[in-house]
């Protein structure tokens, strides 16, 4: 095979893959994304009555993502911009690509990703005449003339176009701002993808073009640079999804605008190393930081992320000359690649002044206990009481604080694990990660008690709200459940939801029960009418977890005090995460 023969087939197998690469560069209009395939789904045929092209396809994140298109890129843009104008699709409304896409969801059985851009419903605009000299500078720009334009730019820019290139899948090198052979190849393969002839120097047009498409994510957000003096913060923010909301020290708070639901913090406070210690913990008990997610402190800065319940969240924060400034940035999931960008536009454009938030700011602002400077302080799905069985540590509960729970834990955060559980009885047990040492531990009476004995429940009636817990007095109504069951003893006392899990004293301040929860479903009991398991059933449950529960001595009646010391040292309140 001649060498002039080798060439021409290397030019026409480049040109054919070129050709298809042409024909398969449809991008897309993506309007919305749902957690759910249901919610997804209704929210497709909504569209679907009222435009054309309507598709739905699956995330990478587990999203569903309802998409208009594909069009060839200047129809896409031309379609959002129109659309987005008449109010038909949302403002945060963007440009993406198949790249990005999964399985097919809708319409149902289609599948249409590789199809190729179609016809675009919505025509382009007419563009007003030009002078020739401008034509010439942006789209018929000579290679002389485009080196010339190249020229003027500052290093910064030079980097921004390689890292385009890259995140475009062109260039795989060093982002210097140097455009050597590695650089100009990119260049030129990526003017050949995209219908241009490959000089290897973009023109002025072209340069736009690379940027824009590069910066589509910021523009859907509407990055732009904010400065607020007060807090002595200057950094861009996506003012098109976000608005300043109000001061409420150390915050400065950023609400939605849009129903796409981002929000955004910055963080302005004078203190020291143990004031950002502080706000690192008391950031991690906030609903906007999911408990998934890699968190560090280290020296005079951390970082904290968080995912799950529909967000992502990031907050990052350092210490300097005894001022603390930073942000938060809650981000919808499903929009990953998206968030990246905003998030790093936020990281890199962010300095700072020597102004600090007046920590009066927001003073007069609505006050509950659940909230913190305005932010809601993340709540368990389920609080209950419970008990601890042995000196290491173990947890008697009732099942339903530990059931279907991502994670669970004690007052204070100390995280357990489900040993054993009885799912007739509803009773489970629980064992610390790390090993605790309890003020006091549950002594079980080998005795029945006496039907119209004084007992007393100590548990947390209001799941915490009171920080401590309380103790319901009452009697023993009967030593069978309302069936007759053994192991389970009607009481007559008046309990609280939170009180389940409680143990149950006789008068010598031995436990002889645990408080189950009142059923709830098929049935209304009278309010004195609660149930307990016994102290017998409760050994055979701890036993099959391994746990030895301990025997009480009979003795006389205590004193309230003692029964009220016991009582705290032993009850736990036991949180369920979700």
């Amino acid at each position: 095979m001649t060498r002039a023969l080798t060439a021409f087939l290397f030019l026409f197998l480049f040109g054919l893959r070129a050709a298809f690469a042409q024909q398969d560069q449809g991008v897309w209009v993506q309007v919305e994304a749902q957690p759910s395939l249901r919610e997804a789904q209704d929210r497709a045929q909504a569209y679907s009555s009222t435009l054309p092209d309507v598709n739905g396809f699956r995330l990478n994140s587990g999203w569903y993502a309802i998409v208009i298109g594909p069009y060839l890129r200047d129809d896409a843009e031309q379609v959002l911009r129109v659309y987005r104008a008449e109010g038909q699709i949302p403002a945060d409304s963007f440009i993406a690509f198949s790249n990005s896409l999964g399985q097919q969801f809708w319409p149902i059985g289609a599948n249409i990703l590789d199809r190729g851009a179609i016809t675009a419903p919505v025509q382009p605009e007419t563009q007003p005449e030009q002078p020739q000299a401008a034509l010439s500078q942006e789209s018929d720009e000579t290679r002389s003339e485009a080196l010339q334009g190249e020229r003027l730019l500052t290093a910064q820019e030079r980097k921004d176009l390689q890292t385009a290139l890259q995140a475009a899948g062109f260039y795989n090198s060093t982002i210097d701002g140097a455009f050597g052979q590695g650089t100009r190849r990119s260049m030129g393969d990526w003017q050949r993808f995209n219908g241009y002839e490959p000089t290897g120097v973009l023109t002025t047009l072209q340069r736009k073009t690379l940027m824009d498409d590069y910066n589509a994510p910021l523009i859907s957000a509407g990055m732009e640079r904010h400065s607020d003096t007060q807090a002595g913060i200057e950094l861009d923010l996506p003012l098109g999804l976000v608005s300043f909301d109000r001061y409420e020290a150390p915050f400065v708070h950023f609400k939605p605008t849009t129903d796409f639901n981002a929000q955004a913090l910055l963080i302005s406070q004078e203190g020291s190393k143990s004031t950002l210690r502080a706000l690192y913990e008391v950031m991690q008990s906030l609903k906007i930081v999911p408990l998934d997610g890699p968190r560090e402190l280290r020296g005079d800065s951390f970082t904290l992320e968080g995912r799950g319940n529909g967000i992502v969240s990031y907050t990052q924060a350092a210490l300097k000359d005894g001022k603390i400034k930073g942000f938060t940035l809650v981000w919808p999931e499903g929009d990953e690649a998206r968030r990246a960008r905003v998030l790093a536009a936020m990281r890199s454009s962010l300095s700072t002044t020597d102004a600090v938030l007046d920590a009066s700011a927001g003073a007069d602002a609505e006050q509950r206990i659940d909230l913190v400077s305005g932010l809601q302080i993340r709540k368990p799905r389920l609080s209950r009481s419970g008990f601890f069985a042995d000196a290491n540590g173990a947890v008697l509960t009732v099942a339903e604080a530990a059931s279907s729970c991502t994670r669970v834990t004690l007052d204070g955060d100390q995280e357990l694990q489900v040993a054993w559980t009885d799912v007739d009885l509803g009773i489970s047990v629980l064992r610390p990660i790390r090993t605790l040492a309890p003020m006091s531990v549950a002594e079980f009476s080998a005795s029945q008690p006496r039907i119209q004995s004084e007992v007393a429940v100590s548990g947390y009636s209001y799941e915490g709200a009171l920080g401590a817990p309380t103790l319901t007095y009452g009697q023993v109504a009967d030593i069978r459940g309302l069936n007759g069951e053994e192991g389970v003893k009607r009481l007559s006392l008046v309990a609280q939801p939170g009180d389940a899990g409680g143990p149950v004293f006789d008068s010598s301040g031995n436990v002889v029960g645990m408080l189950l929860p009142t059923a709830s479903e098929g049935r209304t009991l009278p309010d004195t009418v609660s149930l307990a398991a016994g102290a017998d059933r409760l050994n055979e449950v701890l036993t099959k977890a391994g746990v030895s529960g301990q025997s009480g001595q009979e003795t006389a009646q205590i004193s309230p005090n003692e029964l009220s010391r016991r009582a705290t040292g032993m009850t736990v309140l036991v949180h369920c995460w979700d």
